[in-house]
Formats: structure tokens, C-alpha cells, sequence
């Protein structure tokens, strides 16, 4: 078995022993995760394994019933400033009356204060931040109005504005068309050719190799974690997904390493 490394100031997130019940069965237990940093990192494993759960109790949004997280050395209620969220699409209220600008220039606010006013200057870089996800022409319509991939790349470019140092993703790529999923991955690598570390919630395991370089398989416990090469295994997918891999969709997973 593989140990996990021990964080450093340049750790972008780490977990030690971190635990999640949801009354007696705990959706996460004791895990230890540490992710690389100038890196694009996936979390992944079955449905009901614990991936949002534990991006959720890494970020403080829902809570731990035991373990440690830090982001760059520092715990993470410390370091919020320095990461930017982005939730799954199906958590979010779409009818909530408030336009796409509005809803990029909600991840300025962090420098303003809800109370403070955004300048010109702001304004200008929420704007630059939709056209990076191409919805620069959508900047005043009804976030409702937009289809499901739209939805994503704003909360993308909301992300964007934070201008943070580690960018949390919970399945940026599910319900969305081709064009948006090809859009959002072009954002993320060229964040981590910026020097940003990326985590995402993924769930289609055919892209894997294509898009990240780290992963981290969870199933309530910690699997295996490691770079794409080594960690992304025939083996620790069966761990993973208890033998659940039909054989000819591991046939699609090409260059999976036995």
C-alpha cells in the first residue's frame, strides 16, 4: 500500500482521518488524501461512495465528525480566500431572479464585503471572466434562462473572478453538452498551466487519462491515490467499484494499466 504524503506549505489540499457520518453510517470514513499541487486532480469512485461528501467536508460545508484539512499548510477555515467552489449544477436554485453577471461578480464580494460596492475595474473583470468561458453575450440575462451547460461555464467563471489558488469542482462535466465539457476542460488545464491546482468530482472514467494527471479513488475509505499512471489501475478499480466494472466497459478505459 501506497502512504499518503505528508502536506507541505505547498500542499493545495490535504485530508488526515477525515470522517462523515450521516446518522450511524458514515459516508466518509477516516480518510487521508493529499492532493498535488500544479496539478489537476480527479476524485473518483461508484455513486454513493463518498466524492461529494468528502470535497463538502474538506471545503467546511457540511460537517466532520472527526479529521484535519489543510490547504497550502494552513486549516482550511484559515485559507478560504485561497480556494474557489464551484457545486453540482443540481444543487443550485435556478430560479433565484438574479442575472449571469451578477451571479460572476458574487465571487468579487470575498474582496469588497457584502456590503462594499464594486468598482468599474470589478466589473470589467467579471465580464473578462465569462468571455474566458465564452457567455460574454450573456452577461444580463436570467440565469434560469440558460440551458444546463451555460448554467455551468457561469459558476465557472465566477470561479474564475475569485482569482483563488485551489479550485474545488463537484462534477463540473455532468448533464452538460460536448462543446461546454470540452470548453471547461481547455479552462481548467490552462489554470494549471497558470500555476492554480485543480480537484474535481468525475464520474466518467473513459476521459480520466485525458484530463487529469492525479486521482484519488475513494469507496467511504480511501482506495488508492496517485498519479494517473500509477494509481489508475485495473486492480484499484475493481477495489473501487467492488468488481461492478463490466468487462466491456473497462474495454473502453484504453491504456488502463493492469
Amino acid at each position: 500500500m501506497v502512504l499518503t504524503p505528508a502536506p507541505t506549505a505547498e500542499t493545495p489540499l490535504s485530508a488526515r482521518g477525515l470522517t462523515v457520518s450521516y446518522g450511524e453510517k458514515p459516508a466518509v470514513f477516516s480518510v487521508d488524501a493529499t492532493f498535488p499541487a500544479q496539478s489537476m486532480s480527479a476524485i473518483i469512485g461508484p455513486n454513493g461512495a463518498g466524492k461529494s461528501t468528502f470535497l463538502k467536508a474538506s471545503l467546511g460545508i457540511i460537517p466532520r465528525l472527526s479529521g484535519d484539512v489543510s490547504v497550502f499548510g494552513t486549516p482550511v477555515e484559515k485559507a478560504r480566500h485561497r480556494i474557489a467552489y464551484v457545486p453540482q449544477r443540481a444543487s443550485v436554485d435556478w430560479d433565484f431572479p438574479t442575472t449571469v453577471i451578477d451571479v460572476v461578480q458574487m465571487g468579487l464580494y470575498r474582496k469588497v464585503g457584502l456590503l462594499g460596492r464594486l468598482s468599474g475595474q470589478m466589473t470589467h473583470r467579471a465580464r473578462a471572466c465569462l468571455d474566458r468561458v465564452g457567455m460574454s453575450d450573456f452577461g444580463d440575462r436570467q440565469i434560469g434562462q440558460l440551458s444546463g451547460g451555460q448554467q455551468q461555464r457561469v459558476f465557472l467563471a465566477r470561479a474564475l473572478a475569485q482569482d483563488a489558488d485551489l479550485y474545488l469542482l463537484d462534477e463540473p462535466f455532468a448533464g452538460v453538452d460536448a462543446a461546454t465539457e470540452r470548453a471547461i476542460v481547455d479552462v481548467l488545464k490552462l489554470l494549471k498551466a497558470e500555476g492554480k491546482s485543480v480537484v474535481a468530482v468525475h464520474h466518467d472514467l473513459s476521459t480520466v487519462r485525458e484530463y487529469f494527471d492525479h486521482v484519488f479513488l475513494i469507496n467511504v475509505r480511501r482506495v488508492a491515490e496517485g498519479s494517473v499512471t500509477t494509481a489508475f489501475t485495473t486492480e484499484n478499480l475493481n477495489a473501487t467499484y467492488g468488481g461492478r466494472l463490466a468487462a466491456t466497459h473497462m474495454a473502453k478505459l484504453g491504456g488502463v494499466a493492469s
